[in-house]
């Protein structure tokens, strides 16, 4: 099978480039490599053999003139930053949106399946503080609703996931959509667009201070963590059985037994590098910001009968071991 990825470079692209090439797969990525980071995952991926294109994927006529005619296109490519969003709208909503856009375009021409990869994002912002005011929390489920402001990041996660079911109503497109929460492991670089944990462990392991920002400060906000391997073995689940299973959306995470608040993570990440740094509270609540999710898997397991196998200590521990190897070479990024 001949699968295109896009945003290849990324951190969720060059791990599944990589894994899936491991498989036998033939691997294609585009990416063009606006993170200047993204350049250590380009070299990663020529040392399997994987060939990266630097395409920008809003741009449909150079997409057009690619050869490579994939069977399945993997959209890893965003904007991943949901504060940017606010700053410059136009810009996330052509990284975001317009670029899925492309892809499926160019998914009709060749009749290639896709899967894409959104965000937990897409559910409203007052969804959130409704679930974290419950003593007994809810998980998010594929039913939940996403009625409501999302931040401009997840309006443009959540049009993408509603172009993708008109190109398949219209054009017998099949694919598979996956709303990841939280995803972190090595080759992720401690960079804030990134995720919290590897910020985490990078501020850690550098002795450098933290803030609880929003919420009074109190570091209480809950999240889940996805190990990156853990979604790697479940595309790799979903493309075996995307001749069976497909049109379909899944919420992807952690879940109830990998998730943390901040004070927890921060006690975590002091353990592991034996480093305590100052932290300070900043009372004031971004707009953007949740103070609560856990995906729920029920129907990953339904389908697939797959679960993670990782656990958060597992994650933050590898990824540690990873940044401590790779300190020098990081410390150029930032």
């Amino acid at each position: 099978m001949k699968i295109l990825i896009a945003g290849g470079c990324g951190f969720i692209g060059s791990n599944l480039s990589i894994f899936l090439k491991k498989k036998n797969f033939s691997i294609l990525s585009i990416d063009k490599l606006k993170k200047k980071y993204c350049h250590l995952n380009e070299n990663r991926l020529k040392k399997y053999k994987i060939k990266n294109l630097r395409i920008d994927l809003k741009d449909y006529k150079k997409l057009s003139k690619l050869k490579f005619k994939a069977d399945l296109i993997i959209d890893c490519a965003a904007e991943p930053a949901v504060e940017v969003s606010s700053r410059d709208p136009t810009d996330v909503i052509q990284n975001n949106f317009i670029t899925t856009l492309n892809l499926l375009r160019f998914s009709k021409k060749n009749k290639s399946k896709i899967i894409f990869l959104s965000s937990s994002r897409i559910y409203p912002i007052k969804k959130s503080y409704e679930f974290f005011n419950l003593k007994n929390k809810k998980l998010y489920t594929e039913k939940t609703s996403t009625d409501g402001a999302k931040t401009i990041y997840g309006f443009s996660k959540f049009a993408s996931e509603e172009l993708i079911k008109e190109f398949s109503y219209a054009y017998k497109m099949e694919f598979i959509i996956n709303r990841l929460g939280l995803t972190s492991g090595p080759w992720q670089f401690g960079k804030v667009e990134q995720g919290l944990v590897s910020l985490w462990l990078w501020k850690h392991l550098n002795k450098q201070s933290l803030n609880y920002i929003g919420f009074r400060g109190s570091g209480q906000q809950i999240r889940d963590v996805l190990d990156i391997d853990d979604l790697c073995e479940l595309i790799y689940l979903q493309i075996n059985k995307i001749n069976k299973i497909y049109n379909q959306t899944f919420c992807v995470g952690g879940g109830k037994k990998n998730f943390f608040n901040l004070k927890l993570l921060t006690r975590l990440c002091e353990k592991i590098t034996n480093n305590h740094i100052k932290i300070y509270k900043i009372k004031k609540t971004s707009l953007y910001d949740i103070p609560y999710y856990i995906s729920s898997n029920a129907k990953l397991f339904k389908y697939y009968k797959w679960k993670t196998s990782s656990n958060l200590n597992d994650t933050l521990l590898k990824t540690y071991i990873w940044m401590k190897l790779n300190k020098k070479k990081l410390e150029k990024y930032f």
